[in-house]
Order: C-alpha cells, then structure tokens, then sequence
C-alpha cells in the first residue's frame, strides 16, 4: 500500500475565488458554477500549491491509501 496526498476542498468554506483554480499546475481544480473548488483526484499530485493559495483555507492536503 502507498499513501498519496490529495487536496480536499471544504466547499461550506470557499469563496470561489479562483486563485487554487490559478496555482494548481496541472489543471486538477477548477471553480464549480461560481460556487465551490472542486478537485480532479485523478490528475490532483497533492503539490499544495492549491492549499497554499487559498485565501479562505478552504482546501486541505489529506493523505489518501491506494490499494
């Protein structure tokens, strides 16, 4: 087993401001009808830079096990 961080987005948090939508580098969150952050697990690496650049710290790096 692997353990493997991904970004989680507390969406009752975010403002939708779309600067996690501009810091990730693979395209991995985009910003849902104006509303919320939302992650692609499959393309998010768990760099950070998404966590790091929300102003509302709405988006946490959690580690997730693969199987």
């Amino acid at each position: 087993m692997a353990s493997k961080r991904y970004a989680a987005v507390d969406k009752a948090v975010c403002v939708a401001c779309g600067a996690c939508e501009k810091a990730c580098p693979l395209e991995a969150v985009r910003v849902h009808k104006g509303c919320f952050a939302m992650v692609a697990q499959d393309k998010c690496v768990g760099c950070g830079r998404c966590e790091k650049a929300c102003p509302a710290n709405s988006i946490k790096m959690e580690s997730r096990v693969e199987l």
